[in-house]
């Protein structure tokens, strides 16, 4: 007879063993899109630089998961020069594509991304390198791939200028830049940390960009005394520089030349000039609405919203559409009082004051400051044009981020009629 079990001890229950099966993802059965050593010899012989990340083999895997025969190509004029190798490196990986086409027109930024003009020639997929995916994929006519060329930088190089110009670890620092030195960002706040021994070194965000990320109209609030920028030029840096007038010193390091800069900007003569081109569209009967049609810089549903405005303190307006906007071209046009563009804010910043005939030539933003009674004049001025957390005037506000023009100044286009 088996034994009982004294009550004195207790029913020990076994825990029940729990397997976990990874599950297979769909493309793990199949072939590679060409064998790594092809790959590298024919990397090899194309002699592309290696300090740029081109991403050459998710790209290939991207051309063959959508089954495209024609790609085009698009990138910015600096890296216009690496395109036919690219092209030649495609077709040589995979026989199937038929025809690469490398866009020609300026490409600026994200902004310009040109699906349609892609789909136009015919292409079924557009390639767009060095710049991050500002129109979200799900509204190009076409699949996109999204290339950001990140640069390798000498890190070590960058954090020894860093700690000859800033000598307090006390100093509270910002590392900012353009998308291609996102990486040497990151390397180089650990360094200052864990290294260097600095007490507060952070990565600023302004989302849905990337950590570290800034536009030429879109930059992250900065809470710390100094703003260290990476970049090859100024145009990003103002954009940090314009929305962050507090901040007691910007310094730029250029990668290329290997120079730590100390950088300034005149705020305001910037608030003089842009209150002026206020005052004066506040008398104006006649509006022009220019939207930008370089690729993707204009967004409808903004400019719907610009209309709506309009209409609603009784203003005349037409639409014109420039893929380029100069003062000749505006000049042409007689009987205009003054001009909003929905296409690049910085045109309006930049350039707004050197427009002949003293027309003011606004932005969105300060459409809604001259006419919108809940809009004030904000210092600093905003740098939203891309931010989550901009106004009616910026490309993911409400409704702002599905690009639709409702074209019925409903309440949805944040006017009722």
């Amino acid at each position: 007879e088996p034994p009982t079990a004294s009550p004195e001890e207790p029913h020990v229950v076994k825990p029940r063993r729990r397997i976990i099966r990874r599950r297979r993802k769909a493309n793990e059965d199949k072939p590679p899109v060409v064998e790594t050593a092809v790959l590298d010899a024919i990397l090899a012989e194309s002699a592309l630089p290696k300090a740029y990340n081109f991403e050459i083999l998710k790209t290939l895997e991207k051309i063959e998961s959508t089954g495209a025969t024609h790609v085009a190509l698009q990138m910015p004029e600096g890296l216009l020069l690496y395109a036919t190798v690219l092209a030649d490196i495609f077709k040589r990986c995979i026989p199937r594509l038929q025809q690469v086409s490398v866009l020609g027109d300026v490409t600026y930024g994200a902004c310009c991304v040109d699906d349609l003009g892609a789909r136009a020639l015919g292409a079924s997929l557009l390639i767009h390198y060095g710049h991050s995916c500002l129109v979200p994929i799900q509204h190009s006519v076409i699949p996109c791939l999204y290339v950001f060329v990140e640069l390798v930088i000498d890190v070590s190089h960058f954090v020894e200028c860093i700690c000859k110009s800033i000598p307090s670890i006390a100093t509270s620092i910002s590392l900012l830049g353009t998308i291609q030195f996102r990486q040497g960002l990151v390397e180089a706040k650990r360094i200052l940390l864990e290294d260097k021994n600095y007490t507060t070194v952070v990565i600023p965000q302004a989302k849905p960009l990337s950590p570290g990320e800034v536009l030429g109209c879109t930059s992250p609030k900065v809470t710390t005394d100094v703003v260290v920028f990476c970049a090859d030029g100024r145009f990003h840096l103002e954009s940090t520089m314009i929305s962050n007038p507090q901040v007691q010193q910007f310094l730029r390091y250029d990668p290329y030349s290997k120079n730590m800069t100390q950088e300034s900007y005149a705020h305001e003569q910037l608030n003089l000039f842009r209150l002026s081109a206020i005052e004066i569209a506040k008398k104006a009967t006649t509006f022009g609405i220019v939207l930008g049609t370089l690729g993707r810089q204009g967004n409808p549903a903004i400019l719907q919203r610009i209309k709506n405005l309009l209409k609603l303190h009784d203003r005349k307006s037409f639409i014109l559409l420039l893929s380029e906007i100069s003062p000749a071209k505006l000049s042409l046009f007689r009987g205009i009082d003054a001009w909003v563009q929905v296409a690049c804010p910085r045109l309006s910043v930049d350039w707004g004051h050197c427009f002949p005939n003293n027309i003011p030539i606004l932005s969105p933003y300060e459409l809604f400051v001259c006419l919108d009674d809940s809009t004030t004049f904000q210092k600093p001025y905003p740098m939203d044009f891309y931010a989550n957390h901009g106004g009616p005037w910026s490309n993911y506000y409400d409704s702002n981020k599905d690009r639709q023009c409702c074209g019925n100044g409903s309440e949805k286009c944040g006017v009722k009629n």
